[in-house]
């Protein structure tokens, strides 16, 4: 008996674009054999003696690819103190409050504030969170996870207290804030980090995958993985055979002192090195930091804060060493750049390397975009991971960049009209992985939440199926497997979703409660 089944009377959407409709389903091992005519199907499963399985209406369609997560921080987030929506410095303080009484571990971390929602109007400091823990270090990172305040014990345990550094945040007469910003934070995280054990780390990522499956998410580009993470991950697949979902690594250039570049050209190693389920496939680099906290990188001053157009991370001549490395041994770039003027500075360095679009090099969120880097994006042949939720989430945006920069902002249907190819993602845990709220955020651009954005740029709505397509096949093209993944065509990996309702025949204020009922990988249920 062959080892397959057949998914009969539903609806299959095999792709978005162009947009297949089909009745049935036929799965041989992990892939796909058949899809089209029911009665077709049917014989064929009888032919081979497949399972027979009624979809009594449902909907069937490609598993979502998230191109651009933090699958570590999704692990650890889900086990610390989720702070997403507080309103008031006062809230954050009441459930950190509540939040210690429980936890047992040395550091006490939480994620998910914003000050613009604070009815303070400020930032909050480490006196604040003084005020309900002072003898154990506590880090609270911003939403964006480019800023995060400590108490005053973690600013003393990572010397941050008196140390002269441009990403301690001090206020005039000199006395640090306890927030922290970039290169510091990445340095109290690593911190943080290193007191994990590898046994903790597998939870993580254990957690992490199960909790993307149960979402529908198939396949993740795990972005600034460390080696710890990736070390976790190898002995997840070596023990359990497969991993919940697929996970296509992307790592920091440095790593605890180690150069990692030069590690994988040692090894020989290229993108696409590993498995089905686990591959390597180039260097995230982040190169500038975010509009939530004035770092990234703009061409003319914030609108709200004059004196600061934010600033790069490396100096160009760094980043240029970082990218030709990585091009040279055959591993794929994908360079963080929110800011215009830090796009415009990964073209310039794109267009030297000669092999941008050979390897696929990306360009991770390209938040502010201006006429003529869409047109350099589209000559280059870039790809651009972009995160449609962040059109909701940054509802302060407009007074960020300005109304004369409003519609450079996350300019999706112009993107798409000018053949530039986008994989949808959420940057979790930054944004929601749940992929409805995202294809939600791409289709009606918050104008139902009254978003100022969306007065000024309501044009570059998307329809249910493109932002369908840049979820599934345009990440795929993202990560280089669009020959595989993406599509329910014969010859594709059978990684799919079987979901409550048919989104292209919906409200689409309807589109955020879509459910996933169950998740395939390669023809096996992994949820539920």
């Amino acid at each position: 008996m062959v080892n397959g089944f057949v998914l009969f009377n539903g609806l299959v959407y095999s792709s978005f674009k162009p947009l297949v409709r089909a009745e049935a389903m036929v799965v041989v091992g992990d892939r796909v054999v058949h899809v089209g005519n029911e009665s077709r199907a049917l014989k064929i499963a009888d032919a081979l003696g497949l399972e027979e399985v009624d979809l009594k209406g449902r909907v069937v369609m490609p598993g979502f690819i998230d191109a651009h997560v933090h699958l570590d921080s999704i692990g650890i987030n889900l086990a610390t103190l989720d702070l997403r929506g507080v309103g008031s410095i006062e809230e954050l303080k009441n459930k950190l409050r509540e939040y210690v009484k429980s936890v047992k571990a040395r550091w006490i971390m939480g994620r998910g504030w914003d000050q613009e929602l604070f009815r303070e109007r400020r930032w909050p400091s480490r006196f604040d969170i003084d005020d309900v823990v002072s003898d154990r270090p506590v880090m609270l990172v911003r939403v964006c996870g480019h800023a995060a305040v400590l108490n005053t014990r973690a600013m003393e345990l990572t010397g941050l207290l008196n140390a002269a550094d441009r990403d301690v945040v001090r206020v005039e007469v000199g006395n640090a804030t306890g927030v922290i910003v970039e290169r510091a934070l990445d340095r109290v995280e690593e911190l943080v980090r290193d007191s994990y054990t590898l046994d903790d780390y597998r939870e993580f990522m254990m957690n992490a995958m199960r909790y993307a499956a149960s979402l529908g998410v198939t396949t993740v580009g795990f972005v600034s993985a460390d080696l710890k993470s990736l070390q976790s991950l190898i002995m997840l697949e070596r023990g359990l055979g497969k991993l919940p979902t697929r996970v296509r690594a992307y790592l920091n250039p440095f790593d605890h002192g180690i150069d990692v570049i030069e590690l994988l050209r040692q090894l020989g190693i290229r993108a696409g090195f590993g498995s089905q389920y686990l591959r390597i496939n180039g260097i995230k680099v982040i190169a500038d930091g975010s509009l939530g906290a004035r770092t990234a990188w703009l061409s003319r001053p914030y609108n709200d804060d004059p004196g600061n157009s934010g600033r790069p991370n490396y100096s160009f001549d760094e980043l240029m060493s970082i990218a030709r490395r990585s091009s040279e041994v055959g591993l794929q770039l994908a360079i963080h750049g929110i800011g215009d003027k830090m796009v415009e500075t990964i073209l310039d360095i794109y267009s030297r390397l000669g092999n941008a679009q050979v390897l696929r090099h990306r360009i991770e969120h390209a938040s502010v975009l201006r006429e003529d880097l869409i047109k350099r994006v589209r000559e280059l042949g870039i790809a651009l991971a972009v995160q449609p939720h962040f059109v909701i989430t940054d509802w302060w945006v407009v007074s960020r960049v300005g109304a004369d920069r409003a519609r450079y902002v996350y300019p999706f249907k112009t993107l798409i009209d000018n053949g530039v190819m986008l994989g949808f993602s959420t940057d979790a845990p930054v944004e929601p992985l749940n992929p409805w709220e995202t294809v939600y955020a791409a289709v009606t651009r918050g104008c139902h939440e009254g978003i100022e954005l969306c007065r000024y740029t309501e044009n570059e709505k998307v329809s249910v199926a493109d932002a369908l397509h840049h979820y599934t096949y345009g990440s795929a093209y993202l990560l280089r497997e669009e020959d595989e993944l993406g599509k329910l065509e014969p010859g594709y990996l059978a990684d799919f979703i079987i979901i409550d309702k048919d989104p292209l025949n919906i409200d689409e204020k309807e589109l955020r409660n879509v459910k996933t009922l169950e998740t395939y990988i390669g023809g096996q249920r992994v949820y539920p």
